[in-house]
């Protein structure tokens, strides 16, 4: 018997002294389709949008982000030239196939060019869309796939982040929730990033230094906008 055959005897022997397996399969069936809820930290439990929306903003600039606020989608060419301009980074940014920016007018900024795909070493910035914001912890909900690549994630020095205030939710629970319903049963995406802030490190030295393992700036844009957002398409 190798190793490997031993390993999963074991594995089975002791599956087998538990409940059976048409119980364990029944039980995780009802788990997927209704999950539980966790208890809720108090700081998020039943409060208004305003105020989410306050403790998602204070999280991040302490986490050294920049967080703007702008009315509508429309804003959005205007308000990451502008705040390219205020950093000194060129008038070029990197941006995936996602509908809510790819409808953004960006031709209403001549001087800014915009680049369609994934981020590849030579880009310094990325703009990206969050499926939702995490009030928590300060945290950006990010989900994979050609709309928003994960490379935007970490490639540029600087990432400029999306999101729409009615995306803004109380604890973690709630953003999976939400994933959960905007990509329907069984298409969850391959991969969800959770960012609360630019990369940094203190392991060398005990000196935090920025930009360590991904961008060393990050920007999030919160839309005000309250109209109902249209479904991705799965």
């Amino acid at each position: 018997m190798s190793a490997r055959e031993a390993i999963l005897g074991k594995i089975r022997k002791g599956l087998a002294e538990g409940p059976p397996e048409a119980d364990r399969r029944r039980a995780a069936a009802h788990h997927i389709a209704q999950p539980s809820r966790h208890p809720i930290p108090e700081r998020v439990a039943g409060r208004d949008p305003d105020a989410l929306k306050a403790l998602f903003k204070q999280h991040l600039e302490g986490q050294a982000a920049t967080v703007l606020e702008i009315e509508t989608m429309d804003d959005v060419p205007d308000v990451v030239s502008s705040y390219l301009r205020d950093h000194n980074l060129p008038q070029r940014v990197r941006v995936g196939a996602d509908p809510r920016l790819g409808n953004a007018p960006w031709q209403t900024v001549p001087a800014l060019e915009v680049q369609s795909g994934r981020a590849d070493p030579t880009d310094e910035v990325g703009v990206s869309h969050a499926a939702a914001g995490v009030a928590e912890t300060g945290t950006l909900i990010m989900t994979s796939g050609a709309d928003n690549p994960v490379t935007l994630n970490f490639v540029p020095e600087t990432h400029i982040v999306v999101v729409s205030a009615r995306d803004l939710v109380g604890p973690y629970e709630d953003a999976f929730a939400a994933v959960r319903d905007t990509f329907g049963a069984g298409q969850m995406p391959r991969t969800v990033n959770m960012i609360s802030g630019p990369s940094r490190t203190g392991d060398i030295g005990g000196r935090i230094v920025m930009g360590a393992h991904g961008p060393r700036r990050m920007c999030v844009v919160i839309v005000n906008d309250t109209a109902p957002a249209e479904r991705l398409p799965a």
